[in-house]
């Protein structure tokens, strides 16, 4: 018999192609740093602080952002998001001085790339997906690794094939052309309007009801009171400082400071993007089959072992000797870290999604990727303050063991989905 896709996997693939793009544009910074140096007479410093102003807008971006989505809905802030950047990145293409970047790159592009993040994604899935919630956010959030994997050498492609001004424009082009039409006629905000029901359908509690018959929604400051917020917003803060601020800002020189080869330095990283995709995507399936927080917990106990076995093979000269003359323990780090580096978000978007289902969905997850984002500025910041202080990373790896550490046990300490359900049917302070 003919069976039909359910139309929840075609705004599956929508919010992937977005991300991958969208993501893409954002993780390709790395490969303009050399050609601005040179285009706009700057030290790398300068133009690493744009890399900072950006990491700070898209982290404030989020809960305004998350409050939009509730406004206007996934598909506006998603379609709108990627047109913003693709007009950015086509109005760089004239620019002759580095304040032009800062204001482009640093504040227009990275608001646009807040909007076409997690937040709105998360919503979209937890608007279309009640069974396989977790498969659709490890697929989701594959996005990223998937445009860090295609988007980073395709723009170092086009620089050394022609110009970082070329590469915008196409870029940009890119993102008007495909993306954003793409965005706009597919994406639905709920199943509703394609006279569907989300698959897995409606539970009883979130059958559509009459207005008077709504139940209420608890305050933005109760939920903020609760445990489950703090013990959610706090770890994946020290997800951020860990995997986007300090592993992707600063594995590349740490590698060069060891003396890799850049064959190797570069191999390792395309191994942590390409695991990461595996990660994430097995993260999504197991988060249906198993409960989130132990799950969580041990991401975080299986990441800050990465960490600490990478800090010991560091801290001694003769272990760093021979970590140095056998560069295949790189690349199992590089995998083994990939494997659990942006494995956590899938579990801690399906715990939001179940514990704040009666509040503004949109506005806590702002929050929560807004700590990501503090945490990754953090994260590239600290480790460079660190490194300049000591001469290596030893200390910056032994402190990023350690705030994983923390961040397993409180994952452990938050209760399961299921018995707040059965306690209540909405957060309120007293549950803080």
């Amino acid at each position: 018999m003919k069976r039909n896709i359910h139309y929840a996997w075609v705004i599956l693939v929508v919010i992937f192609f977005t991300l991958v793009a969208v993501q893409g544009v954002r993780l390709s910074f790395g490969a303009f740093i050399e050609p601005w140096e040179k285009e706009f007479a700057a030290d790398r410093g300068t133009i690493s602080l744009i890399s900072t102003v950006s990491f700070i807008v898209y982290g404030l971006s989020q809960p305004f952002i998350g409050r939009l989505i509730d406004r206007f809905g996934v598909r506006m802030i998603l379609s709108v998001s990627a047109l913003l950047v693709g007009v950015s990145l086509l109005l760089s293409y004239p620019a002759t001085a580095l304040w032009q970047m800062f204001v482009l790159y640093g504040i227009v592009i990275s608001f646009g790339v807040g909007g076409a993040s997690n937040v709105a994604a998360t919503v979209a899935v937890t608007n279309w997906f009640h069974e396989k919630r977790g498969l659709a956010f490890g697929i989701m959030e594959a996005g990223f690794g998937a445009g860090q994997l295609i988007l980073v050498p395709a723009s170092l492609f086009f620089i050394h094939s022609f110009d970082w001004q070329w590469t915008v424009i196409v870029l940009g082009l890119f993102l008007l052309i495909a993306v954003f039409p793409t965005a706009w006629l597919l994406l639905r905000n709920r199943p509703a309007e394609k006279n569907l029901q989300p698959i897995g359908g409606y539970r009883e509690e979130e059958q559509p009801q009459e207005k008077h018959q709504q139940p209420q929604k608890p305050s933005d400051w109760s939920v903020v009171r609760t445990r489950q917020f703090w013990f959610l917003v706090l770890p994946f803060f020290i997800c951020g400082y860990t995997t986007t601020g300090l592993m992707d800002t600063h594995l590349i020189p740490f590698a060069q400071l060891c003396g890799f080869p850049t064959a190797v330095t570069g191999t390792a990283v395309s191994l942590l993007a390409a695991f990461n995709i595996l990660g994430t995507l097995l993260s999504g399936y197991v988060a249906d089959r198993w409960s989130s927080r132990k799950f969580l917990a041990c991401l975080y106990a299986c990441r800050a072992a990465t960490i600490i076995v990478l800090a010991v093979c560091v801290s001694n000269v003769d272990f760093l000797g021979f970590f140095v003359n056998h560069p295949s323990l790189l690349l199992i780090f590089a995998i083994s870290f990939g494997m659990v580096d942006f494995a956590t978000v899938a579990p801690t978007q399906m715990l939001a999604t179940q514990y704040f289902k009666q509040g503004s969905v949109g506005l806590i997850l702002g929050w929560l990727f807004f700590s990501h984002q503090i945490g990754s500025a953090l994260g590239a910041y600290f480790p460079g303050l660190l490194y300049n202080a000591t001469g290596d990373y030893n200390l910056a790896f032994y402190s990023a063991f350690l705030l994983l550490a923390g961040a397993s046990v409180l994952n452990l300490f938050l209760p399961e989905p299921r018995k707040v359900a059965q306690t209540r049917p909405s957060v309120s302070p007293s549950e803080a």
